[in-house]
Parts: C-alpha cells; structure tokens; sequence
C-alpha cells in the first residue's frame, strides 16, 4: 500500500515530535479568547514568539477539536497537519532567530472549559471557569501538554454579558464593547509559567481587597448574595500569606493574587498561576467554619504559587514536589493559626489513615508517578516533617531557599531538591530517600515516637491506650482518673471518639456539661443510641454552634424518642447546615416519613427535596438529595431525568455515584420500563449511556 506524502509527513512528525519541540524555545503567548457561554464555544487567536535553539523544520502544539482559520509564522501564511489533537507546521527555520506564529482558532471544549447556568432559569448563576491540571489547557487554547514548556501568558478576553472576569496576572485595562453590556478584560504576566497554569473564571462577583505586608495586592472574591460570608470564607488569609513568605524564605514571585470560588468546580481548590479557583461549597458562615473550612485549602494553594508554579516538575515521577509541598506548608499555616496541638494531631490523623492504607498491602512510593492522593499528598507532606526533623530547621530553611531561587521559572526533579538540601545539610540522605521515597511501607511506629516526642497530649493518648488495652473492663475508671488533668481538646475529642460508647451516661453527661463543641460532638457520634439520661442535654445539641452537631443530634433524638419527633422537627426548621444543605435535606425526609407531622405541608416538602436534584444545584446537594429519595422510595419521572443526567457530570467522582444510584434502581422490577420511558427528554449523550447500560 502506498501513503500519500501528507500521511508519511504526519508519521514522521508524530514520531518525531519530542525531539523536534527541544529546537525551540516558546517565550510569550498574546492570548485574546472571546467565549461564547451559550454554544459553549470559545473564539480565540494566539501568537506565541519563540527562538530556534537548533536548526528545525516544523513545530508544534497541542490543540484539541479545534477549527483553525488562520496559521502564519512572521505574518506569512503557512500548510499545517492537524490531527484533532496536535497541529504541526512544517518551516524550515535557522538557529538563533525569533519568530512569531500566530493561529486564529474555535474550540468547543469536551473539559477543561466548564459553561454553568446559561442554559436555566436562574438568575446571574451564569459561570464560566477552567480546570487545566490533569484536563489540558490544549482544549481551548493550542499550546502545550508538556509541563516543561514554560512562556509568559498574556491574556485579552472578551464577554458581551456584563460578567466580571478574573484570569492570571494583572489586570491592566478594562474596555467596554461598542454594542453590549460586556466589556474586553486585558491582563499581563511578567514570569513564564506551564500551560496547565493557565486559568480564568468568568461569574456574578464582587471583591474584597487588600495589600499583604510586602505590598501584594490580594483580591477575595464572592458572589453578591454571600457577602455576610465573606469573613468567615477567608479568615486568615491575610495572615497565611505573610508567614508563608516568611516561613519559605523567598518573596511571593508573582505580581498579584486573586481567588475565586465557583460552582461544582472538580476539585477543592486549583492553583492557576496567581489566580486560584475553588470550590464554593467553602463558601461558608461562622457556624460552617467550626467543620468545615477554608483554611488549609487556602494556605495549599497559595503554597503551590511557588511549589509547582514558580519551580515545576519535569514529570509526575517528581509530583511530589508539588503536592507533598503544599500540602506540608498548608499544615505550617494551620500551625500558625490554631496552635502545636492542632498541628500534630492533624498529622496523626493522616499518619492512621496511611497506615491503614500501607497495611493492606496498597502503600506506594512517592516516586511512584501512578500513586494516589493520599500518597503524593499525606505521605509526601510527612516526608518533609521527617526530613526538617532530620536535618534541622536552619538547614531545612536553606535548602528550601536555595531550591527555589536556584530553579525559579524552572523545571525540577526529586534529585535536583535533593541535592539542594544534602549541601545546605552538609549531610548524606540516601538512607532517608530510601525510607520516605522509594519504600511503598510507610513507617507508622517511627512516626508515632516521632510525634510522642514533640507532643505531650499525644504521648498522654498512647499511655491511656495501653492501659486500657491492659484492663479493657476498666475504660471508664483509667478516663476518670484521668480527665481532669487534660488539657488538650483534640485528646478529648479523640478518647470520646473511641471509647464513647463504653462510658456511663454520668460520665457523658459531665462531659456536655462542661467541655468544649468538638467534645460535645464527639459524644453523640460515639452513641449508637441516646440514653433516656442524656436526652436533655443532646436536645440543647439542637441549637450548638456546628452543623455536624446538629445534624447527628437530629437524626438521633427523632430516631430514639419517637414521641418528640414532632417537636424536634419543629425546633429545627429553617436551618440550613453546610452549603451542601446537609441539614435542610435531612429535615425534609424525616418530615415526610414522619406521619404525624405537619400533613398538609407532605407535597411541597416532597417537592422541596425533590427539586434540590436538579442542575441548578451543587452537586453535592443533589447528591445528599438523591440518596435520600432513594431510601424513601420518592424517585418520579424529574428525578429520574435529573439523575440521568447526573450520570454524565462533568465531575467524576459525582457522577459515579449518580450510575451507582441509577443501576440500583434499575434492579427493581419494572423500573427499566420507567427509564426507557424518559427517552424523549432525553439530550443524545444521555441516551447513549443508557442505551449502553441497558444493553440496548
């Protein structure tokens, strides 16, 4: 069979592709992009100038379901191959020279580009927000699934609708457009930063600013409706960014930093490049706070600015110099803030969850570029507590310092930080990379002592432990002994939380009496039942300053007095909860399989709670609210419809869930029928999956 020229010219470029993108150098990129919300479409040109390190005769960039209507180098048009995936342009180009491609392009982005709320009925919930570490920012700007191309990223985007706009770098000029509301928003970088980097969000928002104490200007930003929100949300931010500079030793190296929370973003939080997105399910109020926060996010992501950001790693292999770092100084941040035993309670807690996971056999490497999160995350940030430990703080400062100033706007890899701290050390640390990076085991006793040692309140919790593993008939006897001597909380907390349910009701009742909101809820998650004695005290429950109190305390008061069920639905009316309305969505199902309780009211909390399934709503609210629907057996026809479409979500772990939740109900006889009826409102990508789950 005979190729045509054009085949063996795509053949030879995809084979040698690697070797030929290692002859250039992309320096800048002048982005505009003009999206449209309702095609889900984006209109954009690019020009990127780059130098030619070695003679060349083609280059490339990634670019996925694009539609190219222009490709010049140095103002001259030129042939390209596009495969739907890369577009190559064959040039024969000298060393030494710069040059300037420009390509005007469409892209209907399948991900990475996430269009939210234009096709309802909700007013100014519109969103547009990007997601480009592990979905490519190739699906909507042609530029490079590599993260060791690094370039200046300008950007110019233009939106007829009256949004604001928030993208990385400064914004420097803000135009109106001639014939609508919208405006042209302009931002500028200074530093070169990877393509997965790249971000803007698009929304109803307004913004809180101020300066940190070297003069960067930080932006906070919100929707209008949760500006009584707004402290809580961000509370410490300030102060998180200042000791990280500190802390780390080298200034902030980016202009400005913005963060903005969208809905039903992927993930919690994403670092774009002086811009980070998050999820606005921590968008919270005081009471929120208690459970559930946005401190340790926040401190993450602003840790990544120079761990992943500033220096970044060649390949996943190195992930652990992005993740076990930020994750590291996000818990040096809460360190700061909430005290030492807050601190290393956190770490025993993560020390449990990786020795379980390391007892089953399923322990990983750090090196390991397939690990999980709890692995590049968890494992990675013990890692640098043993090694600061190991080496000491002055040098482990060093060494960070040197790391980063040595690889600022560079690629890095596990050896060349290595490296940067033997020297600061002045130490030999093979033996710690063999335990803390290449081992899958993770040493669960060495980090016990570890934290014994640093820890009184942890060191008090192994000695009760074992004594009370000596004489396991005598729990309540060895607490008593010994409550009153401590001090800590989280050793409360943790002793109610394993033992609770072992203690006299006398002893939990002194313990509501007198201690503090974490302890008073570990009382009731520790009961399988609420003794008569204790019923009183757990009623106050219903009005504690956490949601998670409340929502278990409800749950058990109406499951173990039925008598009262009424009144404690009544004193619990027109609470919320977190923003995933876990109370809210609680108190309706047990309003409506409570018989007794407000009758003529049935339909509309029926309908109440069957609503929060649809697309309006988080995702994790519809999720709470699909579950629920199932255990009472409320799914109609919306919800059906509401949950198949649930089934194609763009974030996975939801629509998972959704599938699960769908292939229960279908077991049930005659519920197939039922689903194949929904057929008609059904868009065509959602047909195909059932089709396919149903075999048809």
């Amino acid at each position: 069979m005979k190729l045509s020229p054009i085949v063996i010219f795509l053949l030879l470029v995809q084979s040698m592709s690697a070797q030929i993108q290692d002859k250039v150098d992309f320096l800048h990129a002048q982005v505009w992009i003009e999206p449209e919300p309702v095609e889900n479409r984006i209109h954009g040109t690019v020009t990127y100038r780059f130098e030619v390190i070695k003679d060349v005769d083609s280059v490339y960039l990634d670019a996925v379901n694009m539609d190219f209507s222009k490709v010049f180098i140095d103002g001259k048009k030129m042939d390209y191959v596009y495969d739907g995936k890369k577009i190559t342009i064959k040039t024969d180009l000298k060393k030494g020279g710069q040059h300037d491609l420009s390509l005007a392009y469409v892209a209907k982005p399948k991900q990475t580009v996430y269009f939210l709320g234009w096709d309802d009925a909700v007013q100014n919930n519109e969103q547009v927000w990007t997601q480009g570490q592990g979905k490519y920012t190739s699906h909507w700007l042609p530029s490079f699934d590599d993260m060791t191309e690094k370039v200046e990223f300008d950007l110019k985007i233009t939106l007829e609708q009256a949004y604001t706009v928030i993208a990385n770098g400064k914004m420097i000029k803000k135009e109106p457009l001639p014939n609508s509301n919208g405006y042209t928003w302009q931002f500028d970088m200074e530093k070169p930063m990877s393509s997965y980097l790249v971000g803007f969000a698009i929304g109803n928002y307004n913004k809180k600013t101020f300066e940190s104490s070297s003069a960067i200007p930080i932006e906070l930003y919100y929707e209008p409706t949760d500006v009584e929100k707004v402290e809580p949300t961000y509370r410490y931010t300030e102060a998180i960014f200042d000791f990280l500079e500190t802390e780390i030793g080298v200034p902030y190296p980016w202009q400005d930093y913005k963060q903005v929370p969208v809905q039903d973003f992927l993930y919690a939080g994403m670092e774009n490049t002086t811009c980070t997105i998050f999820s606005n399910q921590y968008v919270v109020d005081s009471i929120a706070f208690v459970d559930k926060n946005y401190v340790n996010i926040n401190a993450h992501e602003l840790a990544h600015q120079w761990f992943g950001n500033l220096v970044t790693e060649t390949s996943s292999e190195h992930h652990w110099l992005h993740e076990g770092f930020a994750t590291f100084y996000a818990y040096l941040a809460e360190k700061d803030i909430f005290g030492e035993d807050y601190f290393y309670w956190r770490l025993l807690e993560t020390a449990k969850a990786l020795e379980r996971f390391s007892g089953d056999d399923n322990g990983e490497a750090l090196r390991n570029p397939n690990a999980g999160s709890l692995t590049f995350y968890e494992k990675g940030a013990w890692a640098l507590v043993m090694l600061k430990d190991r080496i000491g703080e002055e040098a482990f400062k060093k060494g960070i310092q040197n790391y980063l100033e040595t690889y600022a706007f560079k690629n890095v890899t596990i050896p060349n930080f290595m490296d940067e701290m033997e020297k600061a050390s002045n130490m030999a640390l093979a033996d710690f990379e063999t335990i803390w990076l290449e081992n899958t085991h993770f040493p669960y006793d060495e980090v016990v002592s570890f934290l014994k040692k640093k820890n009184t309140s942890i060191k008090t919790y192994f000695e009760l432990k074992d004594r009370i593993g000596e004489e396991p008939e005598q729990v309540e006897s060895v607490l008593k002994r010994a409550w009153k001597k401590l001090k800590s909380t989280q050793l409360k907390e943790n002793l109610v939380l394993d033992y609770g349910s072992k203690l006299s009701s006398e002893f939990l009742s002194s313990i509501l009496d007198s201690e503090d909101v974490k302890v008073k809820q570990a009382v009731v998650l520790s009961q399988a039942k609420i003794p008569a004695e204790l019923r009183l005290q757990m009623e106050s429950l219903l009005r504690d300053d956490s949601y998670t109190t409340i929502e278990a305390a409800l749950y058990r008061l109406w499951s173990d007095f039925p008598q009262n069920r009424s009144r404690y639905l009544n004193e619990t009316d027109n609470i919320t909860g977190f923003p995933n309305k876990n109370i809210r969505l609680l108190w309706l199902t047990l309003a409506l399989v409570t018989p007794e309780y407000n009758p003529d009211f049935k339909a509309s909390y029926f309908d109440e709670l069957s609503g929060y399934t649809s697309s309006e709503h988080h995702f994790e609210t519809r999720l709470l609210a699909f579950e629920y629907l199932k255990n009472i057996g409320g799914f109609t026809d919306t919800t059906l419809k509401n949950l198949v479409e649930a089934c194609s979500h763009h974030v996975w772990h939801f629509k998972k869930s959704a599938r699960e939740i769908l292939n229960g109900f279908l077991q049930s006889e005659g519920n197939t029928a039922r689903i194949r009826g929904l057929y008609p409102l059904l868009s065509q990508e959602e047909k195909q999956y059932l089709e396919k789950t149903l075999g048809e």
